[in-house]
């Protein structure tokens, strides 16, 4: 974990603030009074296991998925679903754009919509090691290349908060270290990056704070040292901190 932490839930510098998000279906709650902040070059991790809820909370976010109740804000402001595309970038699992297209016209698509220098695009292209696949299509990559594309998507747009889920899976452990790389790189440029993982050592090695969630509930926020602390087990990573107050 980086050092410094940004401010904790609730004090000024927030860069966006998510305020009692619920969502549920019919009797089901997938979401419930879902509270958290990020600040400006944050990494946080939005921790938990498949069906923990991750993947709605991320979708209600980004405006996709509406909630039953909650807020967005932005900078302080309410940020309304059909305006948060506008300052959030949302990289989604399991989706293979534009298939039947090139790599190389993917990216070059993406780089002409958001005016990004050609030299922007050769520094992501190379970041993310996409050099050997510009010439194939897109349902022709591995899953590792294919999220090594989507990963580029979210390089290339120029929003200041970026959402992306399971950014790590599909990589060994070597391509991990060099994506935690990547990534890092983009926070030191004052982006902040909210990853829902759920591999809990990918988390470790990125992650400034962590938002830990089952059942569509918040059961802890803060840094490792934080979740320690309320735990009380003092040398504990994060898989042992996750039981504990879930």
């Amino acid at each position: 974990m980086r050092d410094g932490s940004p401010p904790r839930d609730g004090g000024a510098g927030h860069l966006i603030e998510v305020v009692s998000l619920s969502k549920s279906y019919g009797e089901q709650i997938a979401l419930a009074d879902v509270s958290f902040a990020a600040a400006q070059g944050e990494i946080l991790g939005l921790i938990g296991p498949n069906g923990a809820g991750k993947t709605t909370l991320l979708e209600a976010l980004a405006g996709l998925l509406p909630v039953d109740s909650g807020d967005v804000r932005w900078r302080g402001q309410e940020l309304p679903a059909a305006r948060r595309r506008d300052v959030m970038f949302y990289v989604p699992d399991g989706v293979r754009p534009y298939q039947d297209q090139f790599v190389a016209q993917v990216l070059s698509f993406f780089a002409g919509v958001y005016q990004r220098s050609d030299r922007s695009l050769a520094d992501v292209i190379a970041s993310l090691g996409l050099a050997p696949v510009l010439q194939k299509r897109v349902y022709a990559l591995s899953k590792g290349y294919g999220r090594r594309l989507l990963l580029a998507l979210g390089l290339l747009a120029p929003h200041e908060f970026v959402v992306m889920d399971e950014p790590f899976d599909g990589f060994d452990l070597k391509q991990t270290r060099d994506i935690v790389r990547v990534l890092r790189s983009e926070a030191a440029k004052r982006r902040s990056l909210l990853l829902a993982i759920h591999q809990l050592t990918d988390a470790e090695r990125i992650c400034d704070r962590f938002i830990l969630l089952s059942g569509g509930r918040i059961r802890g926020c803060g840094t490792l040292d934080e979740l320690r602390a309320r735990t009380g087990l003092t040398a504990a990573g994060l898989e042992e901190v996750f039981l504990a107050l879930t």
